[in-house]
């Protein structure tokens, strides 16, 4: 199939396809004399496996890593994705449940002890992630993390406000051309920001702005911030990348 049947099959952009082969994530099994790429069977289901991982919310990298490891096996994370994927529904039911019961009870329709208001709600670290990072994944994929986790309560605060003000002066340059001085200020914000929860060589810098214009979803969180940030912010990351090489 051919890029852009793939893209309309799926229900993603061509420009998503492109990035995956860029970064080595989805490669086609062939490509024409022309350029064009032909995608097999094969690809469609390495893209399938591509797009569970996604949904429950890996990142890119991490799903390269994992997929690239030779202990992986398709069939194994199927099934792990059906036995998260069936918890989920499980913890959905049991929200929707305490939702009704707070309905009623604010009606005065019934009695609701404090533990019922709260059943659901569950912060654990998610037992799938876990297990198939232990399996396919690598050390370095939970370098931030671990990092976070060390940190006090205040200390996760004061980085939740410095991400907040960051984002807050991108949004307020985002017009200012790429390469300005003040795009590169305050991009040079963010990249010092991140250096503090884990480490980004100017490569990969560049590539996770791209991820931000390629993957929806950060799309349409940074985009929150203000309409347009995240390309703005691809491009000046790939300028501060470029520029301090």
């Amino acid at each position: 199939m051919k890029v852009k049947e793939v893209a309309e099959l799926v229900g993603i952009s061509v420009r998503t396809l492109h990035y995956y082969d860029e970064i080595g994530l989805l490669k086609p099994d062939n490509i024409t004399e022309s350029g064009y790429r032909l995608y097999s069977e094969r690809n469609l289901e390495q893209l399938q496996q591509i797009l569970f991982f996604r949904e429950l919310g890996f990142p890119l990298k991490e799903i390269r890593t994992m997929m690239e490891n030779p202990a992986f096996s398709q069939f194994e994370a199927l099934q792990m994705h059906k036995k998260v994927l069936l918890k989920k529904r499980e913890h959905l039911d049991i929200l929707i449940k305490t939702i009704d019961k707070t309905i009623a009870f604010s009606k005065g329709e019934i009695e609701m002890t404090k533990e019922e208001r709260f059943a659901g709600f569950n912060f654990d670290q998610d037992e799938f992630e876990q297990e198939a990072r232990e399996r396919w994944g690598d050390e370095a994929i939970d370098a931030s993390k671990a990092k976070i986790a060390n940190l006090s309560k205040n200390e996760k605060r004061n980085m939740e406000e410095a991400f907040e003000e960051v984002y807050t002066k991108l949004a307020e340059v985002r017009y200012f051309p790429a390469e300005s001085v003040e795009a590169q200020q305050a991009i040079e914000e963010w990249w010092v920001y991140l250096n503090k929860i884990g480490n980004y060589t100017l490569e990969a810098f560049k590539g996770l702005g791209e991820m931000y214009i390629s993957d929806e979803r950060f799309t349409k969180n940074i985009d929150a911030y203000g309409e347009g940030l995240a390309q703005f912010m691809c491009d000046a990351m790939r300028v501060f990348a470029e520029n301090n090489k």
